[in-house]
Order: structure tokens, then C-alpha cells, then sequence
């Protein structure tokens, strides 16, 4: 049946006949997988084809190349190679001196060409890339593996750190080009057609109005395509960003996958990434249907034999491995609310816990995630509860249509009874911020909601503390722009760059978690984080953590963060919940060999029954 359905072929009593325009590939896996079910083995006449032998020659050399990378990852090199591309690293790449363990990723990417590198925020998989790059760059031209190009697809966050980062491995500024929304549609393409830079930065939304400029592109260059944060291509249902990433895979010379979470949500998130890096070859020798099923239980008898399988195709640096020292977890600051915050906070946690109650096991409903969002928001600051919850929805993703007009209207009258005081939160976050500058240090103050952001901005400048900020509407510098025009001092690359600067005119930064809590690395400058609002993400909240805690911090530097909670509120909930969460992906993390974090980072049955168990805790206390 199973032939009948993909071959097509003539039967006798004693053979099958298969003509097919199919890739000799495409027939052997299919005959692999029937012999498969019937407990017989397929064995090949190499007289019957040509096709045939080229086949099984190459599929030998494929396995021989998998062994050498298998060895290349477990530091076993062949030592004339390695010296040859350290050689090569210390004659092209001046200025940046790999440890061994970015030196072993890179040489494995080199040898390789197309790999993935599953690294923790942090190890450096920038200057790994550069690595590899400039070792594929310097090649004979005749060398099949020679590269002259490279395109980084990756978030609008990542363009400015990877230009920063090839200014700091070659000593100089790189040939690149930014793609993004500000090119119009017939730049993007005609740049495609004419004669690109060394370095291409695309955003993942800009592929898709260049697909046929990009294949011409890759067809008429040798190019390198590193896919940054690539598990946005994890979509394995017909998703229209990864199916475009998919169909450039064959005509790239080089493909690279970067990622620090490639399996957020199962084994089946595996699936786009390695197709991608062998796009003809099914590296992981199962389909999604089967990925998907082992994702359901940790303990299937095949995931052993998907690790083996993908073994030589990856690399994976731990934090364990990368020596920092450890961060000081200050106690978290509890602070009593004032008495309007207070009142409205008491009547916004009975209608949530009522609304839970009458919802039984509908726990993700709209009404129950707004009410949610509403406690999170008085707890925090009660100016925000003013804003329609449409505003959150723009933001986040979330679909509050339903719900928001019956929302808004019950906000406007509790709001009714609220005079515009100044949170207890932002006093004391004010008085810390002035304890770290006084001492001649920088700090970056993380909040989940825009309007806090903007409001804490506006307070600290009225006690005389000037900072910028860093969320979805912080404009990316566009391609082109200097430092000299009027807009650029408004942008990401600008507050980044200024705030490195030892004389900046600020030392605060306000930043909003989904948005840059990938991408950005502050820590030679900034070693104190304040975190005036976090959400049940713990995912987000590790990544923000990282963006001061990573490779490269200076000797003897301590690393601070600092949490302030409204005392005896949905907030004291969500400090405990990630700390459980994050001891249990933390250790994950440093264990396996790749980390599957289906519900660890989004658990919200026990999230929203964690808030119910509080608060029962908290009126029972009180009588």
C-alpha cells in the first residue's frame, strides 16, 4: 500500500518494477520504510543502475563525513586540519581570540558547513559564526566549500550586534545591508540583482517579499545563510515564514541555525532545523508525526536514537561551561501599597477569583487571562488599568475582542474612585536607582507593560534621574543612517551605543522583556537589573537575566538583580512560580543534551491555581 501510494510500478509474481521521476533518494527511503514493516532488509545490485551506485557512494560518504564530525565534536580533530584553520583564524580574524570551546564550535561549523549551534544566550555564537566564515572565506577559489557572503536572517534586534561584532573580530566596519520594513519593496529586490555587500541583514518578515530576488542571490553566489534564532522556523503546519526559509535551503553554499531554544515545545521543533541544514537528507530519520509523539512522553525508547542521529550535527555550549561567576540574587523588596492601590487591588482579585470559580476547568478563557493581566497591571501601577485591554492585545498577541467593551466599562468605574498617586514602586525603584548611580554604576530596569515604562521614565526624569527606553516602538536605526542624522539618537543602536559609553549622558535603561530580551548583550558596561514587573514567562525572564550574566564579564564584576514586589499581591505569586520554574529549566538545561521545555516556561493551570492558593492563604491569615 504504501508503494502503491508514492511509487509508481509493475508487479509480477516474483518482482517489482519502480519507474519513477523521483530522486533516487526519495525511492530508496521509501523502499527503506517497507522493508521496514515487513522485518526485511534492502539490499542493492550496484549492476542494475548507475544512479544507483552514485547513490550508495555517496551515502558512504555521507556516513564517513558523519563520524568525522561526531569526532570533530568530541574534540577528537584530525590535528593537521585543526592547525590549518587556526592558522587561518589568526591570519583573517585579528582582533578576537576564540576560547576553546568557541574554537571547537567553529571549526566544526567550518568543516561541516552546515550545522546548528544550540548555545546558551551569551557563549558567544556571533564571533563562533565569524569564526567559521572567515576560515570559508580565505579558501582556494577553487575549494567547493569557499564562501564570499553571508546573510544573516535574524530579528531587527540582532542586526546591530552582529555588525558591532564583525567591527570587533576584523577591526574594522563591515560591508552590510539592512533589509527591513523601510526599504521599499522594489529596493529589496533590485538590491538582490545588483551587487550586494559582504554582510546581508533580512528580518524573517522580509524574506517573504524577496523569495525569487533571494534565490537568484544564492544561485549566483557562494553564500553562508545563518538563520539567527531559528527557532521561529519551528513551524512545522504549513507556516509561510518557514516554508520560504525551506525552499532557499538547497541553493545556499552554507547554512547555519542558531538558537538557544531549539526545542521550546517538542521534539517535532527539530524537524524545520535540520531540514534546513541538509535539506535532501532526513538527518533526524523520523517524520513530524513520530517527532510529535515522543514529545509526549520523556521516557520513548526513540529519543535515544534521535540524539545519535543528530549527534554530529550540533553543538551545544552550557553555562556550566563558560565560567561566570555566579549573579547575587538579592531578597526580593516587598513594598506596602498605598491605600487607593490598595482598595482597587482587593476588589480586582475578588472578581478574578470569582471569575476562576464560575470558569471551573475553562482556565484559559478571555476572561479569565484579562482578569489576570488587570491584577497584574493594579498591582504594578493602577494608571494602567485607564488603557482599553486592545492595547495589551497589540502588544502580546492576545484576543481580548469579545471582552473588551464590558472590560472597559467596569475599569472606568473603579477607576472612578483613583487619584493619579505616584506607585510605592516607582518611590522606591527611584531610591535604589540613585543607591547604584551614586556608586557609579548603570542599571537596567525591566517592566512587562509599555505605559509603566513610559510613566517610570517620566518619574525618574522629575526626580532628576534621565534614562531611555527600549521596547517594540524603539525605532531600528535603517540602513544608511549615521550618527549625524536628526532621527538616529532615537533608535536601539543609539541608546545601546551611548550607553556604553563611559561618559553617557544616562545610566538607566527601561526595557521591555518581549521585546529585546533577546539579541542585546550589555554586560562589559551594566551589572544591575531591577525588575519592577515580570509576567508567569520564564522563558523571557531567563533572556533578560542573560543580557548582563554572560561570557566576557570583567574580572571580579558581581552581577546584581534586584525584584520589587507590592507586598501581599499576584506578584509575590509570580516571583515564586519562577523560581521554580527557572531552577527546573536551569537544571534541564545544564543536563541534557537538548532541553525540551514543553510546559516549564508557560504552565497556566498551575500558574492561575498558584494565584487562588495565595490568596486563600492571605484572607485566612487576616481573620
Amino acid at each position: 500500500m504504501l508503494l502503491r501510494t508514492k511509487l509508481i510500478y509493475t508487479s509480477d509474481s516474483d518482482s517489482l518494477s519502480i519507474e519513477s521521476d523521483e530522486p533516487i533518494e526519495r525511492v530508496a527511503e521509501l523502499l527503506g520504510l517497507a522493508a521496514k514493516y515487513i522485518g526485511a532488509e534492502v539490499t542493492y545490485d550496484t549492476q542494475i543502475s548507475s544512479d544507483i551506485q552514485q547513490y550508495l557512494e555517496r551515502e558512504s560518504q555521507f556516513e564517513e563525513f558523519s563520524e568525522k564530525a561526531h569526532n570533530i565534536k568530541a574534540n577528537n580533530c584530525i590535528k593537521d586540519d585543526f592547525e590549518e584553520f587556526t592558522s587561518a583564524l589568526i591570519d583573517h580574524l585579528p582582533k578576537r581570540s576564540l576560547y576553546p570551546l568557541q574554537l571547537l564550535s567553529a571549526y566544526h561549523l567550518a568543516f561541516s558547513q552546515s550545522g546548528c549551534n544550540f548555545s546558551v544566550p551569551g557563549a558567544g555564537k556571533t564571533s563562533i559564526v565569524y569564526g567559521a566564515y572567515t576560515y570559508l572565506k580565505n579558501l582556494n577559489s577553487d575549494n567547493p566549500k569557499k564562501v564570499d557572503k553571508i546573510i544573516i536572517i535574524g530579528p531587527l534586534s540582532s542586526f546591530a550586534p552582529w555588525e558591532l561584532e564583525f567591527q570587533e573580530c576584523f577591526g574594522y566596519k563591515p560591508d552590510s545591508k539592512r533589509i527591513n520594513g523601510a526599504l521599499s519593496s522594489e529596493n529589496k529586490k533590485q538590491y538582490f540583482y545588483g551587487i550586494p555587500a559582504e554582510i546581508t541583514l533580512i528580518s524573517y518578515a522580509s524574506v517573504l517579499s524577496v523569495k525569487d530576488s533571494l534565490k537568484y542571490f544564492l544561485a549566483n553566489y557562494k553564500v553562508m545563510v545563518v538563520l539567527d534564532e531559528a527557532h521561529k522556523i519551528k513551524n512545522t503546519n504549513g507556516g509561510i515564514i518557514s516554508s520560504t526559509i525551506m525552499e532557499l535551503a538547497p541553493l545556499c553554499s552554507s547554512r547555519i541555525v542558531l538558537t538557544g531554544t531549539p526545542v521550546p515545545n517538542g521534539y517535532e521543533d527539530l524537524y524545520n532545523l535540520f531540514n534546513f541544514i541538509w535539506p535532501k537528507r532526513n538527518v533526524t530519520k523520523y517524520n513530524i508525526g513520530q517527532l510529535r509523539d515522543m514529545s509526549s512522553s520523556l521516557n520513548d525508547s526513540r529519543i535515544q536514537n534521535l540524539m545519535s542521529n543528530i549527534d554530529p550535527f550540533y553543538i551545544r555550549i552550557k553555562k556550566q561551561d563558560l565560567n561566570i561567576p555566579e549573579p547575587i540574587e538579592h531578597p526580593p523588596i516587598l513594598i506596602l501599597m498605598k491605600e487607593s492601590q490598595q482598595r482597587i487591588y482587593d476588589f480586582i482579585e475578588k472578581r478574578f477569583v470569582d471569575e476562576v470559580n464560575k470558569s471551573h476547568s475553562n482556565l484559559h478563557s478571555s476572561l479569565v487571562k484579562a482578569k489576570l493581566i488587570r491584577l497584574q497591571q493594579v498591582a504594578s501601577n493602577p494608571a494602567l488599568l485607564r488603557d482599553p485591554l486592545i492595547k495589551f492585545e497589540e502588544e502580546n498577541g492576545e484576543d481580548f475582542s469579545t471582552i473588551a467593551s464590558e472590560d472597559s466599562n467596569i475599569m472606568n468605574d473603579v477607576m472612578r474612585y483613583y487619584t493619579n498617586e505616584i506607585p510605592s514602586k516607582f518611590e522606591k525603584c527611584g531610591e535604589l536607582v540613585k543607591q547604584i548611580i551614586q556608586a557609579n554604576g548603570k542599571v537596567i530596569i525591566w517592566a512587562i507593560f509599555i505605559k509603566t515604562i513610559e510613566h517610570l521614565q517620566n518619574y525618574l526624569s522629575s526626580i532628576g534621574i534621565e534614562s531611555r527606553t527600549l521596547y517594540g516602538a524603539t525605532p531600528v536605526a535603517t540602513d544608511g543612517m549615521s550618527p549625524d542624522d536628526e532621527n538616529y539618537i532615537l533608535t536601539r543602536e543609539a541608546i545601546i551605543h551611548e550607553f556604553h559609553n563611559t561618559k553617557s549622558s544616562f545610566k538607566v535603561i527601561i526595557a521591555n522583556p518581549f521585546a529585546v530580551a533577546e539579541s542585546i548583550s550589555l554586560h562589559k558596561v551594566c551589572h544591575n537589573a531591577i525588575y519592577i514587573e515580570r509576567s508567569f514567562n520564564c522563558a523571557h525572564f531567563i533572556q533578560s537575566k542573560d543580557r548582563i550574566h554572560r561570557y566576557g564579564l570583567p574580572e571580579g564584576v558581581n552581577t546584581n538583580y534586584y525584584y520589587l514586589l507590592s507586598k501581599d499581591t499576584i506578584e509575590e505569586t509570580i516571583n515564586t512560580r519562577l523560581h521554580v520554574k527557572e531552577e527546573r529549566m536551569l537544571a534541564l538545561i545544564e543536563s541534557a543534551p537538548i532541553p525540551l521545555f514543553e510546559n516549564i516556561g508557560d504552565e497556566g493551570d498551575a500558574d492561575i491555581k498558584a494565584i487562588i492558593v495565595d490568596y486563600v492563604k492571605r484572607k485566612n491569615r487576616s481573620l
